[in-house]
């Protein structure tokens, strides 16, 4: 069996609780292999091997569940990925896409000391910029039960925006082009399933969104 690293099964362990927890995604391997940019055997592989440590339920063509000690470990190492994105954008400014590229070098090479050090300093947040829960020392993660996506949203009704669940560029380029960002108020005025686009007031402008960007957009 391939001896694989201590990064890869971390970002392994991570990609299956960041699907697990999304609406409407598989954990399949092939999903999971997609995200990660790996084959799908070498998926398989990886699978097989945590099953076998306990960390996942693997059963083939089914999908991958964390056992307790997976999910304990994949929410250490989310605690440390929206610490350190929450450092960086406070302290030097850092765009959205930006802190998460630095956060996945960052995450792993992170004692436990130094992050209750940068828990600390940044006065022990709950949230990271992006609106994500920042899990706590004994991993408790608080989630707002009453965010939705925007693709749900109710029409004709204020909300404001609460979460921005991406790491991809060109959607974080969308939104500070419109100056979408956390506690922006919008209302979603008509939808068009067909083209599967939204009609959006926010800012004393009116946007067309596509379903997909949306999904990524929650409100509260």
């Amino acid at each position: 069996m391939a001896n694989y690293s201590s990064i890869a099964v971390e970002n392994f362990i991570k990609a299956i609780y960041k699907y697990e927890s999304r609406d409407g995604a598989d954990t399949k391997s092939g999903t999971i292999a997609t995200e990660l940019g790996i084959t799908h055997a070498a998926a398989t592989d990886m699978a097989r091997k945590l099953a076998a440590k306990n960390m996942v339920d693997y059963e083939k063509y089914k999908e991958l569940k964390l056992t307790p000690a997976g999910k304990k470990l994949a929410v250490h190492v989310v605690r440390k990925h929206r610490l350190w994105e929450t450092f960086l954008h406070q302290v030097f400014g850092l765009s959205m896409h930006e802190i998460h590229k630095e956060a996945e070098l960052l995450e792993h090479a992170t004692s436990d000391f130094l992050l209750d050090k940068i828990s600390e300093y940044l006065g022990n947040p709950q949230f990271d910029p992006h609106g994500d829960p920042i899990p706590t020392k004994e991993g408790k993660v608080e989630t707002s039960q009453a965010s939705l996506s925007m693709v749900y949203a109710e029409l004709n009704t204020s909300y404001k925006i609460c979460r921005l669940r991406s790491s991809d560029e060109e959607f974080f380029d969308f939104c500070q082009a419109n100056d979408m960002r956390l506690g922006t108020a919008l209302t979603i005025k008509k939808r068009y399933p067909k083209t599967r686009m939204l009609e959006a007031e926010l800012n004393h402008k009116t946007l067309l969104i596509h379903y997909d960007l949306a999904q990524a957009i929650h409100v509260e």
